[in-house]
């Protein structure tokens, strides 16, 4: 739903193009669901996306569960979530949307600092996405939250702080998308003009490495990291910290945070017994970590795969091993 329900279009957005969807009216969206719905064979999850949900007249809220409720009640839908603002929910309305059906709501919290907020128009304070938050678990819901890391103003210090508030709400999900720049939107103005300019990629990769260990260590999933690659949005694309294979490149340095931690320069591994799941992770994109663990014997033929979610290091000149546990780290996120 592309806009739809949004008050305003915020300055770093174009729905149109980060999704691929042209603009529509709320009954070609409607029939389009439909139409989709009786295609689909369950079990299935169902998202409205792209727009402030909770914005768009009640009724119209509705008309679009009503549709999606006729394949939950026959079991082929399993779950609903929808996308929202922190300033456009109330308890009475959460309270409606869950008998509704309704199980998650994510919320376009994008930061937690009142001033970075401020400066990108976003019409909340920090303390009010909190609040949001909150009300959306006491409704009895769960919670996803959206971040955006390097917005006007954002230090990277700023987005470590915005990552510890999420980690106290304890979503159950979290999606990161870097701040990137986008043709026709008030930031591709301040970017022109030198008052805004995005994130390298490598630092945003960092920055969201960082992030993306502390929500595993915490039990958080993180399930997108990264705009997709829809070529509208690609074609729009001015400047920012977008790749491919970000998600890769991220879920890479953690892995090589976390092996690395455990070492010191005369360790040698004899053994590295990995998650099949993290195989296509370990070396990073292209091999850029190759050379870098192989410093400590770290190479293809050091590495074991195995089929749970603990990793270990077994060293040549210990026999004790170091064991990283993480059941998190079976995630996958864009």
């Amino acid at each position: 739903l592309p806009l739809q329900g949004c008050p305003g279009q915020c300055i770093f957005c174009d729905q149109h193009a980060q999704t691929g969807q042209p603009a529509q009216t709320l009954e070609t969206a409607l029939a389009a669901l439909e139409q989709m719905l009786d295609s689909m064979r369950g079990p299935f999850e169902l998202g409205f996306f792209g727009g402030t949900f909770t914005g768009l007249d009640q009724s119209w809220q509705a008309r679009f569960l009503d549709c999606a409720n006729t394949y939950r009640h026959a079991d082929q839908l399993v779950s609903i979530r929808i996308s929202t603002r922190p300033d456009r929910i109330s308890p009475l309305l959460l309270t409606w949307l869950r008998e509704q059906g309704v199980g998650l709501v994510e919320l376009g919290v994008q930061s937690f600092t009142s001033a970075v907020l401020a400066q990108s128009g976003r019409g909340y304070s920090g303390q009010e996405a909190e609040n949001a938050c909150s009300q959306v678990q006491r409704a009895g819901l769960k919670l996803g939250i959206q971040l955006l890391p390097g917005l006007p103003g954002h230090t990277p210090a700023q987005w470590r702080n915005d990552v510890q508030h999420t980690l106290a709400l304890r979503p159950e999900v979290v999606r990161i998308y870097p701040c990137v720049v986008l043709a026709e939107t008030v930031l591709a103005q301040w970017h022109k003009h030198g008052r805004f300019s995005p994130w390298p990629l490598e630092q945003a990769v960092r920055e969201c490495a960082w992030a993306v260990r502390q929500c595993w260590e915490h039990g958080i999933s993180v399930i997108r990291l990264g705009l997709p690659g829809e070529p509208s949005m690609l074609e729009r694309l001015l400047a920012g910290p977008w790749h491919p294979a970000f998600g890769s490149m991220v879920r890479s340095r953690v892995l090589r945070d976390i092996l690395t931690e455990q070492l010191v320069p005369e360790d040698r591994v004899r053994q590295l017994i990995l998650p099949v799941q993290l195989q296509g992770e370990l070396w990073g994109h292209r091999g850029e970590h190759k050379n870098f663990l192989a410093q400590w014997g770290i190479t293809p033929q050091t590495v074991v795969r195995t089929h749970t979610n603990i990793i270990t290091l077994e060293l040549e000149n210990l026999h004790a091993a170091h064991t990283y546990y993480q059941p998190w780290l079976s995630e996958k996120s864009g």
